[in-house]
């Protein structure tokens, strides 16, 4: 077993390369091999998102508050809130974030495949978020 305590890691920003806006990671974490699931809880300011991206194992987000928007390559922007729970498949490019106007905060979950968990794309531009 291990524990992690809280206020035992501190908050990391998300870096520039991957996220448009302030992005706040916390309690990041990954299971021991054989193992391959990992987590980390986001918190998006208001028009922040993350750049398009796929996982090679999908991701699942958990959204615990807030406001956001998720939208899959050639689909519509949706709106999620606390509560909701969004599974995008392995490969599936998407992004999500806040709202331009609210704050979200979420939960994402995904596994690793030989190591790789996400495979980072271009950013969201101001044309494909939502004003």
């Amino acid at each position: 077993m291990d524990i992690k305590k809280n206020g035992s890691q501190p908050s990391a920003k998300g870096p520039a390369s991957y996220f448009t806006g302030t992005v706040r990671i916390d309690a990041p974490f990954s299971a021991s091999a054989p193992a391959r699931v990992g987590a980390a809880t986001v918190t998006f300011e208001p028009g922040a998102r993350t750049a398009w991206h796929t996982h090679p194992l999908g991701q699942t987000l958990l959204v615990v508050s807030g406001s956001g928007w998720v939208q899959r390559e050639g689909g519509p922007v949706e709106a999620i809130q606390p509560g909701d729970i969004v599974w995008f498949p392995p490969g599936e490019k998407h992004w999500h974030g806040a709202t331009a106007t609210t704050a979200m905060t979420h939960v994402a979950i995904a596994e690793a495949l030989d190591g790789k968990v996400v495979d980072w794309l271009e950013h969201v531009t101001d044309a494909q978020y939502p004003a």
